[in-house]
């Protein structure tokens, strides 16, 4: 018998989430960093929060091996925590006037293909 008493777990890098968790996290560094001085407390806001989603992905496929309500609450955590990044991108662009775009705005519509892979 091959099964395994705890199955294998912890292949997060290969999860879609991940990928684009870990791309948020670095997109977030730089932004914070071109848009914000230096010790302006709202850069640790959103770094944290964006390293928050992407960790807890990580953790959650980790756990998902020895406890599935463990996975889930550490999803949930993920999901929090990209929420609370976009709630501060949001405050970011009203308090500066700029506009947030439409779910279908051609420019959402350019990011969502450029980000699936099917635009290079």
């Amino acid at each position: 018998m091959s099964e395994k008493f705890i199955p294998q777990s912890g292949g997060y890098r290969r999860l879609i989430s991940y990928q684009k968790a870990e791309i948020i996290y670095e997109a977030t560094v730089r932004f914070c960093h071109d848009h914000f001085r230096k010790f302006d407390r709202t850069i640790d806001q959103m770094v944290q929060a964006a390293r928050s989603g992407k960790q807890n992905i990580a953790e959650a496929s980790v756990a998902s091996a020895t406890s599935k309500e463990t996975e889930i609450k550490l999803t949930n955590v993920a999901r929090a925590s990209l929420e609370e990044l976009l709630i501060d991108y949001q405050d970011f662009l009203r308090s500066r006037d700029c506009d947030e775009w439409e779910k279908n705005s051609k420019e959402a519509m350019y990011m969502r293909q450029l980000s699936a892979g099917r635009i290079r």
